[in-house]
């Protein structure tokens, strides 16, 4: 792939390569179902059976989530939906798009250290950057071209430009460091799209991650440099 020169990644020979094993680790892209961020979530809450004696299916009443307010308990026990005095079921729109993949996978714990404690408690996810196309047309609401330019000059932190190393509807892209999530390590909650980072690439990247979390580029590395480089070249100023 070749990269503009007031890019980030040209600072590197190669920024994505083919991933050869069937593992995700850090900087393999994937595919997984995100939720938007700025929803308000549903709760679905259920309200008692549709007949007295049908376990396995419900009447349920579906309704913004209000953090202030408590979970009544549903008028009949209902096993379809089994919750606990504290839980409430929440409902959201997702959307299954490009995510990079910030960490590799936790280490196992040995079976003697969990039995007879549910497996949830336990159970393995990895860290991920979702992406967000720029294109702006009638399917996506995207991302205005200055805003786009800036942030590939390396001006806003939460924002990470990029294109992808496959065919996508959109041709640029921005992952987002300020929605770093977890997803499930059991393979129906993700699909391997077959790339990855460089390490080259995945080096720079943690920088951009570092400066994300702390709001401070280090100057041992490589992203200060560009970050004056481009405020040089375009005279723009670098923003924390």
């Amino acid at each position: 792939m070749t990269y503009p020169e007031d890019s980030f990644q040209n600072i590197v020979e190669n920024w994505w390569e083919k991933q050869l094993d069937d593992q995700p680790s850090r900087g393999s892209l994937v595919y997984a179902f995100i939720p938007h961020v700025d929803q308000v979530p549903y709760t679905v809450e259920p309200e008692g059976r549709q007949e007295p004696t049908l376990h396995t299916s419900a009447l349920v009443k579906i309704s913004p989530l209000e953090m202030k307010r408590g979970r009544g308990r549903p008028a009949l026990p209902v096993a379809a939906i089994p919750l606990n005095s504290n839980e409430i079921l929440t409902a959201y729109k997702a959307k299954k798009r490009p995510c990079l993949v910030l960490s590799d996978i936790p280490p196992l714990i040995p079976s003697g250290l969990t039995r007879s404690k549910p497996q949830r408690n336990f159970a393995p996810a990895i860290k991920v950057v979702p992406c967000y196309g720029v294109d702006q047309d009638g399917s996506r609401a995207g991302y205005p071209p200055l805003f786009v330019e800036r942030v590939r000059h390396a001006e806003y932190r939460n924002f990470f430009w990029d294109t992808l190393p496959f065919s996508s509807r959109t041709a640029e892209s921005l992952f987002r460091f300020d929605q770093i999530q977890p997803v499930g390590f059991e393979k129906n909650s993700y699909e391997l799209t077959g790339w990855k980072l460089t390490v080259d690439a995945m080096g720079l990247l943690d920088e951009w991650f570092l400066w994300s979390l702390y709001g401070k580029v280090s100057e041992k590395g490589f992203l200060l440099g560009f970050q004056e480089q481009m405020e040089k070249e375009f005279s723009a100023p670098c923003q924390a």
